[in-house]
């Protein structure tokens, strides 16, 4: 299947971010919004990322420009009715996503490939809303979408071989590396093994073994990692966290994936990282 028409269903950060990557990359790209605004905001900062990457000598103009002649906000999941893949990036909720498949298959065309971005997810239990489950299928990207190359590619239990080829050969098209998970397994590769750093890092936080800032600076110097694992969970949202934790824990009953207390005090009072300028750390938002 030519893939040449993609929606985002989502316009936060990780959809905002897809979308922009899909349209500087030669695809056309609807993007929908929870509200006309969110939509139309999401456009206007894209625009502004890709002036910003116009003055830094990324892109061209011209490269700029046609991407965004490529970018349509669209206010209903109707308007997705002539894609060929839909990439979904809403919350981490399996009911919300559940839902927006169930409408997305109603109205889509028999052929349309349906992706989510879930980070943990069944991706099986996701396909189960819809008439198509061997259409249906994981592409997780990472944050930030622009410079991580990573897209997991997960099957559900009755994802189709050339589904899973066509959204093969749309990764590589998007610049990326794939990786291929065999099974519809809770967590995937990377957020399995990396929420397991996260909580034993949280730990020795909690026990009061070393602060936050010295556990960072040690497996950033220690281990040669890039930054350190609370600087880490700010980037990636500490609102995500605990359903990541959460759907870990009840599939696999496992106390050692519970949500840590501190994870939850900074959720309950609205610190989610770096997207609204607080969470293990204080951002500055000007």
């Amino acid at each position: 299947m030519d893939v040449k028409r993609i929606s985002v269903i989502g316009a936060g950060q990780m959809g905002s971010a897809i979308a922009q990557h899909a349209a500087i990359n030669g695809f056309e790209v609807c993007l929908w919004g929870i509200s006309q605004e969110e939509s139309q905001n999401s456009i206007k900062r894209i625009a502004a990322m890709l002036e910003k990457s116009v003055s830094k000598g990324k892109i061209k103009e011209e490269e700029k420009n046609s991407a965004l002649e490529r970018l349509i906000p669209i206010y209903k999941l109707a308007d997705c009715a002539s894609s060929d893949l839909v990439i979904e990036a809403v919350i981490e909720d399996m009911q919300t996503k559940q839902s927006i498949f169930k409408e997305l298959d109603a109205v889509c065309k028999p052929e349309t490939i349906f992706a989510t971005n879930t980070s943990s997810l069944s991706v099986t239990s996701i396909a189960s809303a819809t008439s198509r489950p061997d259409k249906v299928i994981g592409m997780h990207f990472f944050n930030p979408v622009h410079a991580m190359k990573l897209i997991e590619i997960i099957n559900g239990y009755y994802t189709s071989e050339e589904t899973c080829k066509t959204v093969n050969e749309v990764t590589k098209a998007l610049g990326k590396i794939p990786v291929l998970l065999k099974k519809d397994t809770p967590g995937f590769i990377v957020n399995r093994i990396l929420f397991a750093m996260f909580l034993e890092a949280i730990s020795v936080y909690e026990e009061g073994i070393a602060s936050k800032e010295d556990i960072d600076l040690a497996l950033k110097y220690g281990l040669n990692h890039p930054m350190g694992p609370f600087e880490l969970m700010d980037i990636g949202g500490l609102d995500t966290f605990p359903h990541v934790c959460d759907y870990l824990f009840e599939e696999s009953k496992n106390p050692k994936w519970a949500t840590p207390q501190s994870i939850k005090a900074n959720y309950r009072a609205g610190r989610y990282g770096v997207k609204n300028g607080h969470g293990w750390y204080d951002y500055n938002q000007n």
